[in-house]
């Protein structure tokens, strides 16, 4: 089959469930895996060039709902008969689900169904490993600093906050995405502030930016210790390196029951193991 994907989530499952040559093209956001790079590529994942798409003469794209505003892609799509799934998936165990479904587009449902186990029994892991007895950490989630944009209860980094043992302080808002202020944000009194600007690379993003608040000053996040800034990839795109992000996190809660992340594999054990008494 040839196969393009036009969501940077999307093009990771593919390369998880094993996909190699026969994907033949990919939205310009689409940074990962390192040897896709080449692929040829098709616009921004709001902005796909569908004309491009044609040309190819894809058997399937896999598309997305992932952000708003894509789905102006899949009317085009349906406009020009061009085959294509949809994969939207708003927790964890939905990413799951979502590799049975290109396994069954793609007739891999063998390779699919250890690709989700695999992804499960990930989580079920690190779970087990989180402290029962440890105060939950208040954590601020931002995704873009004007206006200010952080995870409400609807999304997955909510979940994720609640897997290893904190609280998302937006998790009373019943959306995926609210709009707050830096006020509000303090006046909530978070413990920590993990950075995930969408689109902006780690390297721009400098915790003077975050401490230097008017409104953060005497709080938690006037001090640098307090701030993450974190690798977008594994925060804000639902793929199985989502679970980069979990275990990263997991580190910087608990460093006596996490290791550190040395590599670019979501599979890797990063669980101490506890020290037997003689």
């Amino acid at each position: 089959m040839k196969i393009v994907s036009i969501c940077p989530s999307n093009t990771e499952m593919l390369y998880y469930l094993g996909i190699r040559d026969q994907v033949i093209a990919l939205d310009d956001y689409s940074d990962w895996p390192e040897e896709w790079r080449e692929l040829p590529r098709l616009g921004p994942d709001l902005d796909i060039d569908i004309e491009k798409i044609k040309k190819l003469r894809p058997d399937l794209v896999i598309a997305s709902l992932s952000v708003p505003g894509m789905e102006k892609n899949i009317l085009r799509l349906q406009q020009e008969h061009i085959p294509y799934i949809i994969l939207n998936p708003k927790r964890l165990s939905e990413i799951a689900n979502d590799f049975y479904t290109l396994g069954k587009a793609l007739k891999m449902q063998t390779q699919a169904a250890d690709m989700a186990n695999a992804f499960l029994q990930e989580i079920r892991q690190i779970q087990d490993h989180i402290p029962r007895d440890h105060a939950k950490s208040n954590i601020y989630w931002e995704w873009w600093p004007k206006p200010v944009f952080s995870p409400g209860r609807l999304n997955w980094l909510t979940e994720i906050s609640n897997l290893v043992g904190a609280e998302n302080i937006f998790a009373d808002q019943d959306v995926e995405a609210y709009q707050t202020t830096w006020l509000e944000v303090a006046q909530r009194q978070p413990d920590l502030a993990l950075i995930v600007w969408t689109g902006i690379p780690i390297h721009r993003i400098k915790k003077s930016m975050i401490i230097e608040r008017p409104p953060f000053n005497h709080t938690n996040l006037s001090h640098k210790k307090n701030i993450h800034i974190l690798e977008e990839g594994w925060y804000c795109r639902p793929s199985p390196r989502l679970l980069m992000g979990i275990k990263h996190l997991a580190h910087l809660l608990y460093p006596d029951r996490f290791t550190a992340l040395t590599e670019d594999n979501p599979f890797v054990d990063t669980r101490k193991k506890p020290h037997r008494k003689h």
